[in-house]
């Protein structure tokens, strides 16, 4: 063996090649399962946010029904019923807000759908073999 071919620098370009396929193989494998770890992340806190709205739209349904039910009391009695129905649906309302800002918090925690850390790694890399490329 020559001591050209003992470097590893002075390997074959074939060689070079099937080596450098391999790792970008492997790159692209690896950059695949972190996009696909921070999108199951995201969809869980998406879903949470969703169910947290349509648990706000249920409850702001149900303070419309009472406050519906709140106006027919006030025009058939006086005061007793439609007061209680009043109380009932302003106190359904609150927890409609509730809801409904805990669901904005949990969609804006959630960020943006895209695999914003996986991109950021791929223009990493990429911009790291452009620069091997060009020595």
């Amino acid at each position: 063996m020559s001591a050209k071919a003992s470097h590893g620098s002075d390997a074959p370009v074939g060689e070079l090649v099937t080596r450098a396929s391999r790792q970008i193989s492997e790159l692209v494998r690896e950059e695949m399962q972190l996009a696909r770890a921070e999108m199951a992340q995201k969809g869980k806190r998406y879903g949470l946010g969703g169910g947290l709205f349509g648990g706000a739209g249920l409850v702001g349904v149900l303070a419309a029904q009472a406050l519906v039910a709140a106006a027919i009391a006030a025009l058939a009695l006086v005061l007793p019923l439609w007061a209680s129905a009043l109380i009932i649906c302003a106190a359904l309302a609150a927890v409609a807000a509730l809801l409904g800002l805990a669901g904005k918090k949990q969609v804006a925690r959630a960020g943006s759908p895209a695999p914003e850390k996986t991109i950021d790694s791929v223009k990493a890399d990429v911009a790291e073999i452009k620069e091997k490329a060009h020595r």
